[in-house]
């Protein structure tokens, strides 16, 4: 029974962010994205690189809409994202015959990295998960999926979050750095 009142929460939800602060979090996400998505279809797109990836959007919550969080710290974003595509690749390129097992050992393996260097980024799970499910076209980009998309593209959202972030009195990022 104990375990279960567990599940009950222990206080009550944080207050709603006001319309400032929404506004701030919305060109943040807008212009990040807008960024890596030029890159993706105006530059790359007639090569076998890519720049978008779903993780972003994630990235893009924290880093433009939790910017206080621990989670959305640059040393989390771009450490968390380059380490996860290091594994995902790795985990593909060594388990691809049972896909499986290259998606759980990418994701977990991933996570325990994030942990041990204090880079823990939530998207960086999803990051591993691409570079195993991503398709011939990421496949195809190996160990260069670290570079081109993940860590220039995050460095990029990276760029635009320090600008933006820092533009309203009431927003300060980040929080720190190492």
């Amino acid at each position: 029974m104990q375990y279960f009142q567990k599940m009950k929460g222990f206080s009550s939800s944080p207050p709603a962010p006001g319309i400032q602060e929404i506004s701030w979090s919305w060109l943040g996400a807008f212009l990040g994205i807008a960024t890596v998505s030029l890159i993706h279809y105006n530059l790359l797109e007639q090569t076998d690189l890519i720049m978008v990836i779903g993780s972003f959007g994630a990235s893009a919550v924290l880093i433009y809409g939790a910017i206080r969080s621990p989670l959305a710290q640059p040393r989390n974003l771009l450490g968390g994202h380059i380490l996860s595509a290091i594994i995902g690749v790795f985990c593909y390129q060594t388990f691809q015959g049972e896909m499986w097992l290259a998606a759980s050992l990418a994701v977990a393996t991933a996570i325990g990295v994030m942990h041990a260097t204090k880079t823990l980024h939530p998207p960086g799970g999803a990051t591993a998960l691409i570079a195993v499910l991503g398709g011939e076209k990421v496949h195809e980009l190996g160990y260069l999926y670290v570079l081109v998309p993940v860590a220039s593209g995050a460095l990029l959202m990276l760029v635009v979050a320090l600008l933006i972030n820092n533009i309203p009195k009431t927003r300060k990022y980040p929080e720190f750095w190492l």
